[in-house]
């Protein structure tokens, strides 16, 4: 029981309390957070280790939250490849020149360690200062397919009109296109690792556009490969997307750890569905009130986790900008008090 809660949750093992923490939890929420950050770019802020450790650090200082995620973003091998990637505020990940061909392939060149030492910079300080509390930190990358649809659509979408045409008339390029993804991801994370991160998280945000035929054939085989580049660290992984309810059966298959929940799915049957440790899963939305609306969300929750092992308390997506800070600490303090998912 000397282990952080959150990794003993993360492998099924019992734990004092059930750990919680929150996606997008150093962010816009958080007045220090903006106090901080102004109104400079994401990538810049990124780019900064001093910056990013502070920023990685605000909400384990404020919550007490069990684990503390890397500040970054899914783009930034990216940009750091000089694929032309940008964040713009309000709208995401947008990119000059989108994938269109297989002349695009060689813009995807291997990522070097020179690239991100600015993130294995950051990695390093904020290892340092967690050492004390022995909280862990969980760091990141975004899974194939969702890179891929940034990289061909160009910047978000809701119809995901442009990479579904490429995946069913050029699957053999849409293919090529998920190998060099996977390669560069999977040097990404085993960076972070490298540096003292204790988990991983691969975010699959879009995963949920897909049939479960579209997700077999077209993303679960490079996010198995993905997961099993990283399966020697002996780190958690933790597989998450967004409205991927009818798909949980076979990405409980991708060879995570861990199986993120969102808040479209029951907690108890998400578990049944997973048939591993799960993640998850309070509306984000339902932070939007007052704490005594989020805490009785948050029981909500709890009770459809029930009394077994392999529960992470967290937000089926990230925290919402307007969100209350308040809110979460006694969603925080509500988590610790009253979980019993595992708790011996």
């Amino acid at each position: 029981m000397n282990d952080p809660v959150f990794l003993r949750a993360c492998r099924g093992e019992s734990v004092a309390h059930v750990p919680v923490w929150f996606m997008r939890q150093a962010g816009r929420s958080l007045p220090e957070y903006r106090a901080l950050r102004g109104t400079g770019s994401i990538l810049e802020a990124i780019a900064d280790p001093a910056l990013a450790c502070e920023i990685t650090l605000q909400p384990v200082r404020r919550y007490g939250v069990d684990a503390a995620i890397l500040f970054s973003d899914i783009v930034v091998p990216y940009h750091a490849i000089g694929f032309g990637v940008d964040v713009v505020p309000g709208r995401g990940p947008v990119i000059a020149r989108p994938f269109r061909s297989a002349a695009d392939l060689g813009r995807l060149r291997d990522l070097e360690a020179l690239d991100i030492a600015h993130v294995t910079d950051t990695v390093d300080l904020v290892v340092k200062e967690l050492a004390e509390s022995d909280t862990p930190l969980i760091g990141f990358a975004g899974a194939p397919f969702t890179v891929a649809s940034y990289l061909v659509e160009g910047a978000p979408t809701r119809d995901f009109g442009v990479i579904k045409s490429l995946m069913h008339a050029d699957p053999a390029l849409f293919e090529r296109l998920l190998d060099r993804l996977v390669a560069i991801t999977v040097t990404f994370l085993r960076a972070q690792v490298a540096h003292g991160a204790r988990a991983l998280q691969l975010f699959d945000s879009w995963a949920g556009s897909l049939t479960r035929d579209e997700y077999a054939r077209f993303a679960l085989p490079a996010t198995q490969r993905v997961l099993a580049g990283v399966a020697d660290l002996g780190v958690p992984t933790i597989l998450f997307g967004v409205g991927t309810g009818e798909l949980l059966t076979l990405m409980s298959t991708a060879g995570s750890t861990v199986l993120g929940i969102d808040w479209h799915v029951d907690l108890d049957e998400g578990r049944r569905r997973a048939a591993k440790p799960v993640q998850g899963n309070l509306d984000p939305a339902r932070c939007l009130g007052d704490a005594a609306l989020g805490v009785a969300a948050a029981r909500e929750v709890l009770a459809r986790a029930g009394t077994d092992v392999g529960h992470v308390f967290n937000l089926g997506h990230g925290v919402l900008p307007s969100t209350d800070p308040a809110v979460l600490e006694a969603v925080v303090r509500v988590v610790h008090d009253e979980g019993r998912a595992g708790v011996r």
